[in-house]
């Protein structure tokens, strides 16, 4: 028999990394609206069940997509999505996104 590949719904900026960027100063109507938000086609995206336990609740930091072509789009997905919500960004962040943004020459990054 064939293994099936399940797809989940995953939240681009992980609600655990979510948490630790400042929503946990959210009341709950905040923490809800984030958790559900349809309004923009990245928050939520359709992914592998594979690939949902290899990124689990990392950052930039420590994980990025194994396609390298796709890698751009991801980290100015990353970045609107922190800037939307006003989350932080820690140090090993900020240095893993400002390297691959000198690569993203044609991606406008917030």
């Amino acid at each position: 028999m064939a293994a099936c590949s399940w797809a989940w719904n995953e939240h681009l900026v992980p609600l655990a990394e979510a948490w630790d960027s400042g929503a946990r100063n959210w009341d709950k109507a905040q923490r809800v609206a984030y958790a559900n938000d349809l309004s923009v086609d990245h928050h939520l995206v359709a992914v592998t069940a594979r690939s949902n336990r290899q990124k689990a609740d990392r950052d930039v930091a420590e994980w990025l997509p194994p396609v390298e072509a796709v890698r751009c789009r991801y980290i100015t997905e990353w970045i609107a999505v922190k800037t939307r919500y006003g989350l932080s960004v820690d140090q090993a962040e900020k240095d893993t996104l400002t390297q691959y943004a000198s690569t993203c020459t044609n991606a406008p990054l917030a």
